[in-house]
């Protein structure tokens, strides 16, 4: 039977920046993929960008990495302020640990800095703790990441994970959206374990 992975974002991007390689190697094995993102984050107010150009931008990279329309649930809380929208983040996640039965959940860091990051992983750990978890790897936003596992990556899934970030086209002024930050980084995690690309989670809970 197929595996089914839950990719928890925060914002729009941030699974995609996280384990968009790991996304692409778990589709070519075969593995349904969905995600959910809790808020369009701060681009909209403070670059006065549209949120539908986001939203749309969003649908883009996510179809660029394979994940269909049908597996992309978009919530919109405000950003800075899930800490807030706790409980209804923690219902949201177990209305889909319902439906969906996840055998693998990728989410953020616990040693993740930003509070939107924190709430999320909170609740994505206490929604899915019988469930194999991994916190994914936000250099720029993470204390004291322990990277305790590894997706190695080819060079098309590092490829498609690239491409899908440029569908971010309001986000380009970010430098961690820069081509050459996200092939160094994979890098980086590569050269750990002796591969030439890959990326980096915190083994938050194992169940096999």
């Amino acid at each position: 039977m197929n595996k089914k992975v839950l990719i928890i974002a925060p914002h729009l991007d941030d699974g995609k920046l996280g384990c968009g390689g790991t996304i692409t190697k778990l589709l070519d094995q075969g593995m349904f993929i969905y995600y959910v993102a809790f808020s369009i984050g701060n681009i909209v107010d403070e670059h006065n960008v549209n949120a539908n150009i986001l939203l749309t931008e969003c649908k883009d990279a996510c179809k660029t990495l394979g994940i269909t329309d049908d597996k992309l649930i978009i919530k919109l809380f405000p950003f800075r302020k899930l800490n807030e929208h706790r409980q209804e983040i923690l219902e949201i996640l177990i209305d889909l640990k319902r439906k969906i039965n996840p055998d693998i959940v990728f989410m953020p860091s616990s040693q993740s800095i930003h509070q939107d990051h924190k709430a999320v992983y909170q609740e994505g750990i206490r929604a899915f703790k019988h469930k194999t978890c991994y916190g994914y790897d936000l250099p720029w936003d993470t204390d004291n990441f322990k990277t305790s596992c590894f997706f190695t990556l080819d060079k098309r899934q590092l490829n498609l994970k690239i491409a899908s970030l440029k569908m971010y086209a309001s986000l380009k002024h970010k430098t961690y959206m820069e081509e050459n930050f996200l092939k160094g980084l994979a890098r980086v995690r590569g050269t750990q374990i002796n591969v030439e690309f890959a990326e980096a989670f915190e083994a938050i809970r194992t169940v096999v």
